[in-house]
């Protein structure tokens, strides 16, 4: 059973409706009506609770404030270079959350594209209900609209150089403020960070982050598994390109089974960060990106991760990839992008995928169940004792399609060596080996042969030609091996024995 996805989606959930029942407000996209922008005409520009902060050299955030022109300079506002400006999500605790100070740094730590990295602090107002929190989002994204709009005035910083990254109900600050901003010019780029879906899921674009917002926005999904009809992040596709590892639903190494694990990363504060693990995922993808330019991992334009997972969606053709993270290719689209792809469970989070399409000839009469591993030899790297189950029994002459992820570069696939594991294989052995090795002239008996094997490599887009048997069995009692090859067998003899 999934401990952790259920116990921080049911927590927020009986939160939101408490609080909700409190104020006596309903759980509808209503905060976003006429109530609210009484509520936001009451509060002036110049009774801000939101600060801006900007990093100098040191993590010591230097407060700008709008209308005065010596805080810029103070702060050591560059108007030459970009602005990167993080904006938190809703907070139980009224504390700035660890992640911040290390997007600071490995926004920082670009030496190749030097940006100003700022902070929109609107803890005051994060710190609230939910309910009243998400109606705040609307006031806080007017104001960093108003500050953007000061820098245009007064140092004629364009708008069009402003990256906002938003995380949970930052994210829809990010989108209030690229919508509020006013004339025809849009803000650069809006990244959302696992855009928060409560209130928001199913809203209308004017009432959350959407495409609109900006010249281009992305965003990624990294927890929206629904409990009470509700999911923490936001579902439904808010950008130009939106990202889904690992389908979006859930992040691996965030069960409640890694809290040991957990513990000895963060102490006391364990069991809060397994709670919270595959929400702020979308964070730690983001900072991998920034730390590990050059493994950035590769997403890839699919319908959902049922067909990812069979590996039908490997293609970059016209756009139907795309890098994940800081380092996205911004390409707008009219509509939006629904890409996945796996990742591994801690940082770095870069998998390499492969799709592989395997052919057999069955001659019972009846579907053969069976599993097997494979071991992969490349050309840089070698992988053993892959696992791969197919979920049903092997028909003859079918197609199979399934993905497999490694967490190395192998370099260009030239070998796979496959190992039965089913007594059922044993049993028909040598009718397998009659087929590959055919010395016997006598009636054959009924068995399972590979036929064809097709690879397609996902980050290099490389396919290897139908791999054709070496003929070379290696059986025991149980289990049977046989090496596949492009080649010939003199030629990649020596490298199948390493195997």
């Amino acid at each position: 059973m999934d401990t952790s996805p259920l116990c921080f989606s049911i927590l927020l959930v009986l939160c939101i409706f408490i609080q909700s029942s409190a104020h006596g407000q309903s759980l509808k996209p209503e905060p976003f009506g006429r109530r609210a922008q009484a509520v936001e005409t009451n509060k002036t520009l110049h009774e801000m609770k939101t600060r801006f902060l900007l990093f100098g050299e040191t993590n010591q955030g230097c407060q700008i404030r709008i209308n005065h022109l010596d805080t810029l300079q103070e702060c050591g506002f560059n108007s030459s270079l970009p602005l990167v400006m993080i904006i938190h999500g809703w907070s139980v605790d009224g504390i700035l959350e660890n992640w911040i100070w290390q997007m600071v740094a490995a926004l920082k730590s670009q030496p190749a594209q030097p940006v100003n990295v700022g902070l929109v602090d609107w803890i005051t107002l994060a710190h609230d209900h939910y309910t009243i929190a998400v109606r705040n989002t609307r006031l806080v994204g007017k104001e960093v609209a108003a500050l953007l709009r000061w820098l245009e005035e007064s140092v004629q910083f364009s708008r069009s150089h402003v990256h906002l990254i938003g995380y949970s109900l930052g994210a829809h600050v990010s989108g209030f403020a690229g919508s509020s901003i006013g004339g025809t010019r849009k803000i650069g780029r809006i990244t959302g960070l696992d855009a928060a879906g409560p209130l928001f899921e199913g809203s209308s674009p004017s009432n959350r982050l959407s495409p609109d917002d900006a010249n281009f926005v992305d965003a990624i999904h990294t927890f929206t598994r629904e409990h009470m009809g509700l999911s923490v992040g936001i579902k439904q596709p808010i950008g130009h390109y939106d990202f889904y590892p690992n389908g979006g639903s859930f992040q691996p190494g965030c069960h409640f089974l890694e809290l040991y694990r957990h513990i000895a990363q963060h102490g006391f504060n364990a069991i809060t960060q397994t709670i919270k693990c595959s929400h702020e995922r979308s964070v730690h993808l983001f900072i991998d990106s920034l730390l590990h330019a050059g493994t950035q991992s590769m997403a890839y334009l699919c319908g959902d991760m049922n067909s990812f997972s069979q590996g039908l969606c490997l293609s970059c053709k016209k756009g139907r990839c795309n890098t994940l993270g800081y380092h996205v290719r911004q390409e707008p689209r009219s509509k939006s992008k629904r890409l996945f792809l796996v990742t591994r469970d801690q940082s770095p989070f870069k998998v390499y995928h492969y799709q592989f399409k395997i052919q057999f000839i069955n001659q019972t009469q009846t579907p053969i169940q069976t599993s097997f591993t494979m071991s992969l030899l490349g050309t840089k790297e070698k992988m053993q004792k892959i696992p791969i189950t197919l979920g049903k029994g092997i028909l003859s002459n079918k197609t199979y399609s399934f993905l497999i992820t490694l967490d190395v570069d192998i370099g260009r696939l030239i070998m796979i060596k496959f190992r039965w594991e089913n007594s059922a294989v044993w049993a028909n052995v040598w009718n397998t080996v009659q087929t590959i090795i055919p010395w016997s002239t006598g009636p054959r008996h009924s068995g399972l042969i590979l036929k064809t094997i097709r690879v397609k490599a996902g980050e290099t887009q490389q396919r290897s030609p139908n791999m054709i048997s070496l003929g070379r069995l290696n059986c025991s009692l149980l289990f049977c091996s046989e090496l596949f090859s492009h080649d010939s067998l003199a030629h990649w003899s020596s490298a199948a024995s390493e195997l």
